[in-house]
């Protein structure tokens, strides 16, 4: 499986992301779409869509969204949230569903900065994509796209752009 990895997209999601993510299978998005679900449904209708709500999304994008999906991709075993954190200062929601399901890959988005880190304690890669949106104080956008077979999360890649203030 070739995934895209993408959040706090705030109502943006324009040319560059679009085509850095063409050749991936799926698009996940760990939460902030914005935009209501227009923003959800320009995704979806590009590439197949997962994804969870955040903190910024209305009640239209939670009736669509969960709050956390725990599912197996291409062998390997994911969870995804918002508000997650990082390894020794996980959110004690995200502590919770970590300990609950022990997953291999745990995404998240919220903080807009772009972390892919391993967590010895738990043995599973974190990996947060940063913003691709223009609202938040983030100097730079960001995107990845990875693939996961047999188990094993490989050949990841790292879409940087400068952050625009309108389109």
């Amino acid at each position: 499986m070739f995934v895209g990895l993408i959040s706090d997209t705030h109502g943006v999601f324009d040319r560059e992301f679009r085509d850095f993510l063409a050749p991936v299978d799926q698009v996940w998005h760990a939460g902030d779409f914005g935009g209501g679900t227009s923003t959800e449904e320009e995704i979806a209708s590009f590439k197949p869509l997962l994804g969870v709500y955040g903190n910024c999304d209305g009640q239209d994008i939670r009736f669509d969204c969960p709050e956390y999906r725990f599912f197996t991709c291409g062998g390997m075993t994911v969870l995804m949230m918002h508000i997650g954190g990082y390894p020794g200062r996980y959110d004690r929601r995200a502590k919770e569903l970590i300990e609950k399901y022990r997953p291999q890959l745990f995404v998240c988005g919220h903080s807009h900065i772009l972390k892919v880190m391993y967590d010895k304690k738990y043995e599973m890669m974190t990996v947060n994509p940063g913003a691709c949106g223009i609202q938040g104080w983030h100097a730079v956008r960001t995107a990845l796209r990875f693939h996961i077979d047999g188990g094993q999360l490989h050949d990841m890649e790292v879409m940087n752009l400068p952050r625009k203030t309108s389109l």
